[in-house]
């Protein structure tokens, strides 16, 4: 323990020294040609030479604390200086989150930004391109996994030398986390999003995949999910970073370039909705946006960096041009949202499988039978550029609706740990019933399949449900949580209950118990009960009959014979496979 506690502080001393020289805010990459990145002593080293270089324009602030102990640092940047959420929204700022290292190996973003955000301070770039405009910078947001720092951590990338790790150190993938906010980074995070509320948020990352021409690929929401006008208002903006992409020479497309067959280029692509473990798919459901660059990782890391850079200023630009008009229609978002109790509300989407053809920037290739695995493996040839001819499905749609409850949402008292934190981290709002009551008219949700996945994802066992609500008579406890719809945050909310809802907490198994069978009847038991009940009740005796003859799975079971009768009978769990969630139409806050 003293050994590594020495090894961090000579780190830190080293990068102490770095920023001495108050004039110098260049960073490890660029003095070094782009070959290596630095270290996180040496960014918390960058990040205090910023704040003492344009005192009163940034501010290198800790927002939260990771599992092993490092500090996750924002850089607030203000040429006005509004430096803090209060003057910020005061001033009618446009806040813009911009968010590398999530994937820490995928670390372009932490390079670029430090390089543009120095150039937009000293002007560089034109003295009002920060006009109206806050930024904060997180320049890694998986700190812990940026320290699990090695070569070969991404194999499918050119570049740096050594980079961190995809992981936090608790192996939690921090963009599956946004909607359940489960890692203690992820709690931090949101801590920053509820106090600044940002406009935009820009995730940087790199993808995985085959070599192509295309450097770059810009994908967003709202385009097609979340409110109507700020559908426009996200197309709008998505495509002034990529027109300021093509600017710069460079060659984006609008959607994720991965193949449906990720061995054949001819198979296309087709585009989706992120769903809100990711960071385009959650701050859609704040009526904000979210905004996915991903880098080629075949390209050189110069070359990533200073695309990624263009991205930033390519989102930059239009906040300072058109940021007044951002916040009015996301106001206007937020007082819809706040009304959606009793209407349609998509929770998942799907893509039409009738294709167009682009023009798509490729290479030469051959489809061979490998040595190595026996299957058909892609070599591409880079000296010989093509133009492939690919489908792309690309018109995206709701696919299911729920009619959200006129009131909102009771999660259960004995339930109210597992949820009450996550609420908590999203700012959702919510109150605690003092009083319970008696036969309150809800709608419950009982399952009549519960499907438990047979492995676990990311550290959970996730849970399928099939079901519907249905109006009950139902004891509400003291201290369960009633958690209204009409709030701005509606489609969190919506997207944490619902489920239907691809990340609903249901779905990622944080209430397993209650869909566990915790009680029995013994074989012989039943046996004798089942005997009673079909001498007593005829037409229980008919439906047994009928099922024996029309289900021969079933006829041939004795379990699901003598499960039949146990279903019915007065000993059965009535809570088993219940939802500890019930809906209203009637606000619950006595």
């Amino acid at each position: 323990m003293k050994r590594y506690v020495w090894i961090l502080g000579a780190s830190l001393f080293s990068g102490s020294a770095l920023a001495g020289a108050a004039a110098d805010l260049h960073s490890t990459a660029e003095k070094n040609g782009f070959v290596r990145t630095a270290r996180y002593a040496e960014t918390i080293a960058l990040c205090d030479a910023f704040e003492r270089h344009y005192p009163g324009k940034v501010d290198c602030t800790t927002f939260g604390t990771t599992p092993e102990g490092r500090p996750q640092k924002a850089m607030i940047i203000s040429p006005s200086g509004y430096l803090s959420p209060k003057t910020a929204k005061a001033n009618k700022q446009t806040v813009l989150l911009i968010q590398g290292g999530i994937h820490a190996g995928e670390i372009d973003g932490k390079d670029a930004g430090f390089q543009v955000f120095r150039q937009m301070l000293d002007g560089e770039l034109g003295k009002d391109i920060l006009k109206n405009v806050v930024v904060v910078f997180v320049p890694v947001f998986n700190v812990d996994g940026h320290e699990n720092f090695r070569a070969w951590n991404r194999p499918n990338q050119r570049g740096p030398e050594e980079m961190g790790f995809r992981t936090t150190a608790q192996r939690y993938n921090l963009n599956r986390d946004y909607l359940k906010v489960e890692a203690p980074e992820m709690r931090a995070m949101m801590g920053l999003v509820r106090a600044w509320d940002p406009a935009a948020e820009m995730d940087l990352h790199v993808t995985d995949g085959a070599k192509f021409q295309h450097d770059i690929s810009i994908t967003a929401e709202p385009v097609n999910s979340g409110d109507d006008d700020l559908q426009v208002l996200g197309r709008k903006v998505r495509d002034q970073v990529i027109d300021e992409l093509k600017s710069a020479g460079n060659k984006p497309v609008a959607f994720y370039p991965s193949f449906d067959d990720s061995e054949d280029p001819m198979s296309g692509f087709t585009d989706s909705v992120s769903p809100p473990r990711f960071s385009n798919g959650y701050f859609v459901l704040r009526n904000r946006i979210g905004i996915l660059v991903e880098t080629h990782s075949w390209r050189t890391y110069p070359e990533r960096v200073a695309s990624t850079r263009t991205s930033i200023i390519g989102l930059v630009k239009a906040a300072s041009r058109d940021g007044a008009d951002w916040q009015a229609r996301m106001t206007r978002a937020d007082q819809r949202a706040a009304m959606l109790g009793g209407s349609r509300v998509a929770v998942t989407y799907d893509t039409d499988k009738q294709a167009r053809t682009i023009d798509f920037l490729g290479y030469a290739y051959a489809r061979t039978k490998s040595a190595v695995s026996g299957d058909l493996m892609t070599r591409y040839d880079e000296s010989k550029p093509e133009v492939w001819k690919l489908p792309l499905r690309d018109v995206v749609h709701p696919s299911e609706f729920i009619v959200a409850p006129k009131g909102g949402y009771v999660v259960l008292a004995a339930w109210r740990p597992y949820v009450q934190p996550v609420l908590d981290a999203h700012g959702v709002t919510y109150s605690k019933i003092k009083q319970g009551a008696k036969a309150a008219a809800v709608e419950t949700f009982r399952a009549d399949e519960a499907k438990f996945a047979a492995t676990s994802f990311e550290g959970h066992q996730r849970l399928t449900l099939k079901g519907q609500w249905k109006a009950e008579n139902y004891d509400i406890p003291a201290g369960s949580l009633y958690v209204p719809v009409n709030q701005a945050l509606s489609r969190v909310v919506i997207n944490l209950f619902e489920p239907a809802a691809p990340d609903a907490l249901v779905g990622w198994g944080v209430f397993n118990n209650a869909f566990e069978s915790k009680e029995y009847m013994e074989p012989y038991v039943a046996e004798e009960e089942a005997e009673k009940m079909l001498a007593k009740d005829p037409a229980l005796k008919k439906a047994f009959e009928a099922r024996l003859a029309q289900d021969p799975a079933f006829a041939k079971s004795p379990s699901a014979r003598l499960n039949f009768f146990y279903r019915r009978h007065a000993a059965f769990d009535p809570k088993l496979n219940l939802y500890p969630v019930v809906r209203t139409d009637k606000a619950l806050t006595r």
